[in-house]
């Protein structure tokens, strides 16, 4: 008796997870999907048809904003992991004392808002800012040039709100990094470049495989940044998603855009991990079985 009980504890504790996804995941996802067979209006109701349609009509109809999204959240997460992997090199080798100094402060933006932090950088980006004044001095805006509504200002946004995001997982990797194995590098004669390159790098790729999808992944179906950074040329996914539930009311498309999104992204990290290979991924668990 006892044995089967001991049995049953990983089932147990299982159990709590399981029924959040299932009541706020899973059921959700039947409703919405239920909803993207529906057929009608807003004003006469929208009934269940098996309305198929509603998936290759939305994606035709919002290619475009389909194609910005992966374009502006891809650019946004390589901007990312060049910001962050030295910044998080330098403070799990280099920070010393200063380390939790430094880590609160990549972790202090999520002590205001998503929505504030968007609206700081609608500011700071304005035209009437030190910033852009900063900008336009120094050449990098031509003369009636802008910076806010363009996508350089949406992409700035995306990689500032989510840079934390690419930080830590690097962090994290690179904390728990053996330092023997650098040391040994070294006394191997290989230069701090070799020592980085075939040392370091690949044991911290499964921090960079997790930070790239903790980046991409949010980053691809956020409306925030292009509805306050951006004008209706810099429109992503997520904003057109919002406008047909919020404003037109056209509740299949809005929730068959959604599956669509969802889809695209999963089948965009399916690639990149089997690209990234399950080791990056798994890290040294993987490699010790």
């Amino acid at each position: 008796m006892g044995a089967s009980r001991r049995r049953l504890v990983p089932y147990f504790l299982l159990g709590p997870g399981l029924i959040w996804l299932l009541i706020f995941f899973a059921v959700p996802m039947y409703y919405m999907g239920e909803l993207a067979l529906r057929s009608g209006s807003f004003q006469e109701g929208f009934t269940f048809t098996w309305e198929f349609s509603n998936f290759p009509d939305a994606l035709s109809d919002s290619s475009t904003q389909f194609l910005r999204s992966f374009l502006y959240a891809g650019v946004a997460t390589v901007l990312a992991l060049v910001i962050a992997y030295p910044l998080a090199y330098a403070i799990a080798f280099k920070a010393g004392r200063w380390r939790n100094l430094l880590l609160f402060l990549v972790i202090a933006p999520f002590f205001t808002t998503y929505l504030i932090r968007t609206l700081a950088w609608q500011t700071i980006l304005s035209d009437e800012s030190p910033a852009v004044d900063f900008l336009s001095f120094a050449g990098f805006v031509p003369d009636g040039g802008r910076v806010l509504d363009t996508p350089g200002s949406v992409i700035a946004g995306l990689t500032y709100n989510f840079l934390p995001f690419m930080i830590l997982p690097i962090y994290a990797s690179l904390e728990r990094l053996d330092r023997s194995l650098i040391e040994a590098a070294t006394d191997l004669y290989a230069s701090a470049r070799t020592a980085f390159l075939k040392v370091t790098l690949p044991l911290s790729a499964p921090g960079v495989v997790a930070g790239t999808l903790l980046t991409f992944i949010p980053a691809s179906g956020d409306y925030v940044n292009a509805l306050f950074l951006g004008s209706r040329n810099q429109a992503m996914i997520g904003n057109v998603i919002q406008n047909n539930y919020l404003v037109t009311n056209n509740y299949p498309d809005a929730a068959a855009l959604s599956f669509v999104l969802m889809l695209a992204i999963l089948a965009l990290v399916l690639i990149y991990i089997r690209f990234a290979g399950s080791e990056a991924l798994m890290g040294d668990e993987e490699r010790s079985t």
